[in-house]
């Protein structure tokens, strides 16, 4: 793994171990507020992009109208932040690993398919927020990932090109947006495992969290 100029962390899943609470807030909505009679296999299987992509994967294109699509967001997302915040911490080793770069003058970016709101819970809270020179979230981009868009955004404001960039990711959609936007990534195994990423060609190393020793290679 040789040394690159930047690192774009994806942030659910990657930066912090939250995609069960993710999970219960939208099965939740889904089922209970919206009737929707999905298990929680087939909710799981919905969670990645924007939330409206979720909702209008679920029911349909044009079942909410646009303020209907917010409430229900954001209902989702204040249920999500009030479980997860006591539990609230980075994934383990990552606290090193963001200054060890930081030292070494590598540059940082967040590439997430969250919204503000929530990447503003999580940097905030635990304050982070300085080691980051961009964070590109759902709110600016026009697709999600699997979309290359959040990833080839985030290397542009960093000023670093595409394949100089090292992605760390959790999830398959993650991968394929990494894949087309030129980067190479490493997997976190929080939420899938292994076998579902062995289409992607960009993979170099699948991690349990941030201590492991081979992340090393990534420093001179």
């Amino acid at each position: 793994m040789a040394q690159t100029k930047a690192f774009i962390f994806d942030l659910n899943g990657t930066m912090i171990d939250d995609m069960q609470y993710h999970s219960a807030a939208w099965f939740s909505i889904l089922n209970d507020d919206l009737r929707a009679g999905l298990t929680r296999a087939e909710v799981d299987k919905q969670m990645y992009g924007k939330n409206e992509e979720l909702l209008d994967r679920v029911f349909g294109k044009g079942r909410f109208t646009a303020n209907e699509l917010a409430e229900i967001s954001r209902k989702k997302e204040l249920s999500y932040q009030a479980a997860f915040r006591p539990y609230l911490r980075l994934i383990p080793g990552l606290d090193k690993l963001l200054e060890r770069a930081q030292k070494q003058a590598i540059k940082m970016a967040i590439g997430s398919a969250a919204i503000n709101f929530n990447i503003d819970f999580v940097l905030d809270n635990l304050h982070i927020r300085h080691y980051f020179g961009a964070i590109v979230s759902a709110d600016d981009v026009t697709v999600s990932k699997p979309d290359p868009e959040t990833f080839t955004k985030a290397a542009v404001l960093l000023g670093v090109p595409p394949g100089d960039c090292l992605v760390f990711e959790d999830a398959p959609k993650g991968v394929e947006a990494a894949l087309r936007a030129g980067m190479r990534c490493i997997v976190l195994t929080t939420m899938h495992e292994k076998e579902e990423f062995s289409r992607y060609s960009n993979v170099i190393s699948f991690i349990k969290d941030y201590t492991d020793p081979s992340l090393d290679e990534l420093f001179i």
